[in-house]
């Protein structure tokens, strides 16, 4: 059976060592999180991940979730701990006070949904996916539907979801068909087709609040005519008290892959009651918000899923005695040296180990410049914090789920044939983790993000500030220790830069450029924030072994940790740059008939 155990020492380095975030005390919601504070609650989350939604994890993925005569129930023990998540307040975590919420920086429920998701990835999905509901609300309701939806949604009496997706269209949002009547009194008439909707029915909570993209006959065709609507299962009386159902049921269930605890829905619309949330025909932007937190989040799955399968290859490659050190034995007491002693076995970890922890880093350092451009009273911070958001959730989303894939097969690889055979659970972990490439954006229209949108937003101001934190950070950092690590990073920087200059000079020219680099550069963009992050952790390292305090062993491999990501990962940037190099042609040359 596989085991979870919560890297807390790792998100204590983080948040007090690297990233200071004592520094913020004074600006609002990090006033209210001291680090002492933080560590009870990080306690408390750990015990959650570790003792209730763990032990339900493989429960979720042999079972799954059911649909009878359009009921869904989820697995055993779901419920249960659902209830224990909201008894303990844990969906209020990060949000607005003034509808119920704690209102701690989203930081903090970063590493919170890191626990969750590491634990019972399909099981984090149903809070999840209402905080991304609960954003839309925030950031495009009005007040009367923030009044009447929010304070259920916060404390996780009601779940959200988010409904773009039919038959006939995924990304290309503007073929979609489910239609919008005005019916006169402020609500409309929903009707049509959902499909691939995650949470989209179950038992876990009274009321669940879908947020759909529909046309309003006669607005403009296409994705400009969009609106958003909040539809919910069962329609909300005046006094807060629930009513009668509305008109949206679940056709189906989809038969996955992997999330097997999670119940992805066929929800069909049949003159659902529902009300306008943002602008007419400006649906998209309101969807955005949600969307972009749930690529975030879906980034941190893929850091998820590689945490905890790697913990689980680790402690099998120390026990897991199978063949001899080719430098001689080293368990000559033992009729076989642990799996180990074996170079490549150490490869697949430590490409892991070192992932996990960088990835886990620029995972914070996104959110805080989020938390940043929200809370801070310096105009020039808030406007860095927009541009380094919008600029690394693709990146975040993309290069993330791409490796904590990798990782998680690796991972099993790590195993031999006892990690193709069910009762390891390793093979869950390559199942769970293979949606986070997909869904959100797949991740080659994350690279097309990237590179044809967010490269160009404000005239590059985003980009060339991400180059100018790294250029700041060299020029002031001449320490001789640190310099095995940024050597690295400058020749990362340069290939990004390199990358992102052959694109502006050649993608307007021909835009096939652009999308037949758009992957490599989203992996070059990625293995160059992780480097990043990296040179701030073992800056941060060599000031805390410098004290003499503290637990030296653990900063000594947290520096050899860095070294092995510049040494091993960092060079990949080449090899990215020069397939982004070579253009459109060797792609774009075959006929339809060639393939």
């Amino acid at each position: 059976m596989p085991s979870y155990k919560a890297p807390l020492q790792e998100y204590r380095f983080l948040l007090n060592d690297t990233f200071n975030m004592a520094q913020y005390a004074k600006l609002p919601g990090f006033a209210d999180a001291p680090m002492d504070l933080v560590d009870q609650i990080f306690d408390e989350a750990a015990k959650l991940a570790e003792e209730v939604l763990q032990p339900l994890n493989m429960v979720g993925d042999q079972v799954g979730c059911k649909l009878e005569n359009g009921v869904v129930t989820t697995p055993p023990g779901f419920k249960e701990a659902y209830k224990t998540l909201v008894d303990g307040g844990w969906p209020a975590l990060v949000a607005d006070p003034a509808y119920g919420g704690q209102g701690l920086p989203n930081t903090l429920g970063v590493l919170f949904n890191e626990m969750v998701s590491s634990a019972n990835m399909a099981f984090g999905m149903y809070p999840g996916l209402s905080h991304g509901a609960y954003s839309a609300l925030i950031h495009h309701g009005t007040d009367e539907l923030k009044d009447k939806y929010l304070p259920k949604l916060v404390t996780g009496e009601w779940t959200g979801t988010m409904n773009l997706t039919e038959p006939q269209c995924g990304t290309d949002l503007g073929l979609i068909r489910t239609k919008a009547v005005d019916l006169g009194d402020g609500s409309y008439k929903i009707t049509g087709t959902k499909i691939f909707i995650s949470a989209g029915e179950h038992d876990l909570a009274e009321n669940i609040l879908h947020l759909v993209l529909a046309r309003i006959e006669g607005d403009t065709p296409g994705i400009k005519g969009i609106s958003l609507f909040i539809v919910p299962k069962y329609l909300v009386k005046e006094d807060g008290t629930l009513g009668s159902r509305n008109g949206v049921s679940c056709g189906a269930l989809e038969h996955k892959m992997g999330i097997h605890g999670n119940a992805t829905a066929v929800l069909n619309y049949d003159e659902a009651v529902g009300w306008m949330v943002g602008e007419r025909e400006k649906g998209m932007r309101a969807m955005f918000t949600m969307m972009n937190e749930a690529r975030l989040g879906v980034g941190l799955q893929g850091l998820s899923q590689s945490e905890v399968a790697l913990q689980n290859a680790i402690a099998y490659a120390k026990d897991r005695l199978q063949g001899r050190s080719l430098t001689g034995p080293k368990a000559s007491d033992k009729s076989a040296d642990p799996l180990l002693v074996h170079p490549d076995i150490r490869r697949m970890l430590l490409n892991a180990k070192s992932f996990n922890e960088g990835a886990r880093a620029l995972l914070v350092w996104t959110a805080l410049h989020g938390d940043l451009s929200h809370a801070s009273d310096d105009a020039a911070v808030r406007e860095t914090g927009d541009d380094m958001m919008a600029l690394l959730t693709p990146v975040v989303k993309g290069y993330l789920t791409d490796r904590g894939f990798a990782n998680a097969v690796e991972a099993q690889q790590v195993f031999g044939g006892h990690g193709y055979i069910d009762e390891q659970g390793m093979g869950q972990f390559v199942r769970d983790a293979r949606i986070a490439m997909i869904y959100e954006g797949a991740n080659g229209v994350q690279a097309l993000d990237l590179v044809g949108r967010k490269l160009a937003a404000n005239g590059g101001r985003g980009v060339f500030a991400f180059f100018k934190l790294i250029d700041d950070f060299v020029a002031n950092n001449k320490d001789e220790k640190l310099g095995a690590y940024t050597d690295a990073l400058i020749a990362a920087r340069k290939d990004l830069e390199a990358a992102t200059m052959w694109f502006m000079e050649n993608a307007l020219e021909n835009p096939d450029n652009a999308g037949a680099g758009s992957t490599d550069y989203m992996q070059l963009f990625g293995v160059t924030a992780v480097a990043y992050m990296w040179v701030l952790m073992a800056k941060a390292a060599l000031a805390q072994l410098a004290t003499g305090k503290g637990d030296k062993a653990y900063y000594q491999t947290k520096l050899k940790t860095a070294r092995y990501y510049m040494d091993r990962v960092v060079p990949e940037t080449a090899t990215h740059l020069a397939r982004v190099r070579v253009g459109a042609g060797p792609l774009m040359d075959f006929t339809a008939d060639e393939f």
